[in-house]
């Protein structure tokens, strides 16, 4: 396929309510959208890159260069035939994995809709529904946590996720636990804490927790060994997972008993599935993590859910979660029995409501 051109858009769409975490509080998500265009199809992708650097060094600006000067040039014009094929062009750039996956992803729904059949079937996946859950950002109050988790359980939420951070966790655990005493519960800390806070997470272990969440270093996998040694809980990473590789050093070290897979911070589908299949081979369940997607990004990552050790719910919530009206048709619902569907159409399945992009798109260039 040759691949004729290609579209970025910087886009900007305001979030419901403001989302809260340890490294501050976003009242807008700004990501990149890429369209690739080749033999009259079009393919669809998000690079999950933000307007700040503090989940990741990757930022808007720093992402668009990348595709602009390296990524693009690398595959603009030529003919190509694999998704495999098009990352051999660019793989001699070094990190920028949330530059890559929105580009891999659009190549992935390129391709996809090429051979008339759905992302999920092309990656790999078994199912039509994924189990989902809510991520909860750090609220004013234990009361006004309480209310907004029976809200999303009502929606139908499987699983309850709270943001936490020095001096706004234990209490919350504490009142959420005793609230909801059954509910599958998850903590996140987004790296806040050090191996000094050890105590502070064996308090933890006594709130039947179903995993607590990068709670140390962005960049460290040696202490979060140290610390699981000391609890029971498990410890999911998320920011040190970058590559398979990292997969492998961090279930060596035991440094984890669970992982969470952004496709945008390793890079990509392909080495979303690499890591996937083995975490399934040492039996280390995976969830499927989100980054205030669009529909788009949403869209992929359902279809990266639906492959089978994808066992744990996932932060796929519903498009109202975050946005008061979406940039792709249908919506993402979340159904009563706590699930999403997978999309089955051609490609990501869903298809781009152009007037509401056009509305959100900060800057656009087309090469």
């Amino acid at each position: 396929m040759k691949i004729e051109k290609i579209e970025l858009r910087h886009i900007k769409m305001e979030l419901i309510s403001p989302f809260t975490t340890s490294m501050g509080t976003e009242y807008n998500e700004e990501h990149i959208i890429v369209r690739v265009d080749g033999e009259s199809l079009t393919g669809w992708g998000e690079c999950v890159a933000e307007g700040t650097p503090f989940y990741s060094y990757e930022t808007v600006t720093t992402a668009w260069h990348i595709l602009q000067d390296y990524l693009i040039p690398s595959i603009l014009g030529k003919n190509i035939s694999s998704v495999d094929e098009a990352i051999l062009l660019y793989e001699k750039v070094r990190g920028h994995n949330m530059a890559k996956a929105g580009l891999e992803a659009a190549l992935w729904d390129l391709f996809a809709k090429s051979k008339n059949i759905s992302l999920s079937k092309m990656i790999g996946g078994t199912r039509n529904k994924v189990d989902v859950g809510v991520s909860i950002g750090i609220q004013s109050s234990a009361p006004e946590l309480i209310k907004k988790i029976e809200g999303y359980l009502d929606e139908g939420y499987k699983r309850i996720k709270i943001k936490i951070a020095p001096g706004n966790d234990i209490e919350f655990i504490k009142a959420v636990r005793k609230k909801f005493p059954d509910i599958l519960f998850q903590v996140d800390a987004n790296s806040a804490y050090e191996l000094k806070h050890i105590d502070l997470f064996k308090q933890m272990d006594d709130y039947n927790l179903l995993l607590i969440e990068q709670p140390l270093g962005y960049d460290d996998i040696y202490d979060h060994s140290k610390l699981q040694r000391e609890i029971k809980t498990p410890i999911c990473l998320d920011e040190s997972i970058h590559s398979l590789n990292d997969t492998r050093a961090a279930i060596d070290l035991d440094s984890c008993r669970v992982i969470n897979i952004k496709p945008g911070r390793v890079g990509g589908f392909r080495e979303s599935k690499l890591i996937h299949d083995y975490c399934e081979s040492k039996n280390i369940p995976v969830w499927c993590g989100g980054m205030l997607e669009s529909g788009i990004g949403r869209a992929g990552n359902a279809a990266l859910a639906s492959l089978p050790n994808f066992t744990l719910p996932g932060d796929i919530s519903a498009s109202k979660r975050y946005y008061k009206e979406d940039i792709v048709e249908p919506e993402f619902v979340v159904n009563k029995d706590g699930t999403m569907n997978v999309p089955t159409k051609p490609g990501i399945g869903v298809e781009i409501n152009m007037k509401m992009l056009e509305k959100v798109t900060v800057k656009k260039l087309v090469l």
